[in-house]
């Protein structure tokens, strides 16, 4: 579904990307791993032609990304922001149905407040939670909103980025169910951006490890223990030992 080839991207003299090659089959979910600033972000931004890479070429189903028509293109995806970024000024009903309510997906009013709240109950909020306010909700059903408008209009693919982030453990656990349930259901093609291993072991297909620019390893979840690459073991152990630089 998705695939990189040999993409690179430096902003100045910082080159963030130096050659990524990644492929991510239809239907899987892949999840990459890395420190932080490694170059995780940028490489979802360059997926969905919000930073344009210096070199190298990105396809989604075949196609060059660079040669879509934007909104068809970007139609086709889904996202859950870390932090949730969600609209302050909106009821969670406009916030899950944001992109039914404009553009090419446009839905009518009171069937995109419908979609909204079933998606909210697919998530496990009560319909009554639509007219609330994102300020009103707790951190962990924040981050259920947010999935509910991750999966709204069913894209093709999803990216969720940090999706535990904040949340205690038990709702870690509750929002990786979901996150695995519902991209079954809906056969979805999904990159998890994560520093959480629990995360990783719950959702994921297939490992990617950026490193340095470059996917150092990628591979099935099985793999992922047995792998001989120091910088992995490294990475999953959480040990200050090894070859990955820390701080001391």
């Amino acid at each position: 579904m998705i695939t990189l080839s040999n993409v690179h991207k430096a902003f100045g003299d910082n080159k963030v990307l130096r050659g990524i090659d990644l492929t991510v089959p239809k239907g899987t979910s892949t999840v990459v791993i890395g420190g932080s600033g490694t170059g995780k972000s940028i490489l979802i931004k360059c997926i969905l032609g919000l930073v344009e890479p210096d070199s190298g070429v990105i396809t989604v189903d075949g196609v060059d990304v660079t040669t879509q028509p934007r909104d068809a293109f970007l139609a086709r995806f889904g996202m859950l922001f870390q932090g949730g970024a969600l609209f302050d000024s909106l009821p969670v009903w406009q916030n899950v149905a944001f992109r039914l309510l404009r553009g090419s997906l446009k839905r009518p009013k009171a069937e995109a407040r419908e979609i909204a709240i079933e998606k909210l109950r697919r998530v496990g909020l009560a319909p009554e939670v639509a007219d609330r306010f994102p300020a009103e909700l707790s951190g962990g059903m924040q981050k259920r909103v947010s999935l509910a408008r991750a999966i709204a209009a069913e894209p093709e693919i999803i990216f969720f980025d940090e999706p535990t982030t904040g949340l205690d453990p038990i709702m870690s656990g509750v929002i990786n169910d979901l996150i695995r349930e519902i991209v079954a259901e809906i056969g979805a093609t999904t990159i998890t951006i994560t520093h959480d291993m629990t995360s990783v072991r719950a959702i994921a297909d297939q490992v990617a490890m950026l490193h340095a620019g470059k996917i150092r390893w990628a591979g099935p979840i099985g793999d992922l223990d047995t792998t001989d690459d120091a910088y992995v073991r490294q990475f999953v152990s959480g040990s200050p030992e090894g070859p990955i630089e820390t701080l001391r």
